[in-house]
């Protein structure tokens, strides 16, 4: 066995309501940012044995699946990589 960390990036879908960046732009806008969209995610990184990086990103995909992302209103992308 192999360790990995797997990083979970979970976001709203698009065309989900997003006060929290909504907000943030607006108050980035204020300061003088011009930007052209926001969104807000969550980062979850995990650290995990496996045999490979598949099997690694397999495993975090399945805790998304059934924790870490609501397959109704988010989207989630996995990264593995290997720990040194």
């Amino acid at each position: 066995m192999t360790a990995y960390t797997a990083t979970v990036t979970v976001r709203l879908k698009h065309g989900v309501l997003d006060p929290e960046a909504e907000t943030t732009q607006q108050a980035l806008e204020r300061l003088g940012f011009d930007l052209e969209d926001l969104r807000s995610a969550d980062r979850f990184e995990i650290d995990v044995e496996a045999a490979d990086a598949d099997d690694a990103a397999d495993r975090a995909g399945e805790m998304a699946d059934r924790l870490l992302a609501n397959p109704t209103i988010h989207d989630y992308d996995v990264a593995v990589t290997e720990q040194e």
